[in-house]
């Protein structure tokens, strides 16, 4: 038994945005266009968002004050601006913060929320339509209900059927600005959706053949792209691969892969992608056991053993010397304890492995 649902009208190709931007027009008569300071305008995206809406005759604002990881005051101040403009749809341009702040942003603005209420999602009653364009290959939002919001040193996802976009724009020359350490860590944060396709609990064997695809994919091409980062093949194949990472968690969520990552990047600064990588392999192992079928059959397909793709993610820099010390492996145990994402794990995980795996590190 399985279930599918993909509302989103996913657009994909060079210029596709100059190309099918016509599609906003029916989004609404005022875009709040939500970015960070730097990669919109870099990648060429927001100029060329720009100068669609200005095409089609419909007003916008730029509200510009999203970092990495966004917290609660940041969505709340970009709620305030998109209800004061009379703004009625949003467009998030960017990296995974970006877009998940924008996803964030409307369901704010559209039930008036007044402080984390929305971290539950059977409060979301509405949202205001949410378009995604984006400019790394990484966290797959374009093609999923989820944000991430971080709230007092805590980040934690929250979703709603509501929070899929409308409409995805994807474009992979938007990533030839990545640096590389983007372009490898947002990489190793789809690979890190894709597994989890497998090792969740409501995993959908609709979806294997885009896992084991976008494993291979990312596997055979990523150190190919970060020795040529303005090959269109490259950037193109990494994109889908991402892509295919959000179609999946769109269906089966994540585990504690993803809940025993925010810790080190809230605490430690690890990028998302680097916390989901630095801990890979530990979490395969923990799975094994209960999952071996299916992790062989992934592995078969990549035509490599466990070991030879430890050792990839060794040779790309997944590996830490963080020596965490008992204190703060207690308090982040606690916080992985508490994590919705836990319920989805494929055994019952025990705090004594969570922390096994920590110490580590």
């Amino acid at each position: 038994m399985f279930s599918y649902h993909m509302p989103t009208n996913i657009q994909f190709g060079k210029q596709i945005l100059l190309k099918q931007g016509h599609l906003l027009k029916s989004q609404g008569k005022k875009a709040l266009i939500v970015t960070g300071a730097n990669s919109a305008k870099k990648s060429g995206a927001l100029d060329d968002a720009r100068q669609v809406l200005k095409k089609l005759a419909i007003d916008y604002e730029i509200y510009s004050e999203i970092k990495e990881n966004p917290d609660l005051e940041s969505i709340h101040n970009g709620a305030v601006q998109m209800k004061k403009s009379g703004s009625d749809f949003v467009i998030g341009i960017g990296g995974g913060s970006p877009v998940d702040a924008a996803k964030a942003i409307s369901v704010v603005a559209a039930n008036d929320f007044q402080n984390d209420e929305f971290y539950q999602s059977g409060n979301i009653k509405k949202a205001h339509p949410i378009i995604s364009i984006t400019t790394t290959s990484g966290t797959g939002t374009e093609a999923t209900p989820y944000s991430v919001v971080t709230n007092c040193d805590k980040k934690a996802g929250f979703g709603s059927p509501l929070m899929f976009p409308t409409l995805s724009f994807l474009d992979p020359t938007y990533t030839f600005s990545m640096p590389d350490k983007v372009t490898r860590d947002t990489a190793i944060d789809a690979l890190s959706h894709l597994l989890e396709g497998i090792y969740s609990a409501k995993r959908c064997p609709l979806l294997y053949p885009l896992i084991t695809t976008g494993v291979r994919v990312i596997y055979s091409v990523l150190e190919e792209a970060l020795a040529e980062p303005e090959n269109f093949e490259h950037r193109k194949q990494l994109m889908i691969a991402s892509l295919y990472g959000g179609m999946v968690i769109a269906q089966s969520s994540t585990t504690l892969q993803h809940s025993i990552g925010y810790p080190l990047t809230t605490f430690y600064g690890l990028s998302h992608g680097m916390a989901n990588g630095v801990v890979m392999k530990h979490i395969m192992e923990l799975y094994y056991p209960y999952l071996n079928d299916e992790i062989d059959m992934l592995f078969t397909h990549l035509n490599c053993s466990r070991n030879d793709f430890y050792k990839w993610l060794d040779k790309l820099g997944m590996k830490t010397s963080l020596k965490l010390d008992k204190e703060f492996i207690d308090k982040a145990t606690d916080q992985i304890e508490k994590s919705r994402n836990m319920a989805l794990n494929p055994l019952q995980v025990k705090r004594d492995q969570v922390a096994h795996i920590l110490a580590q590190l």
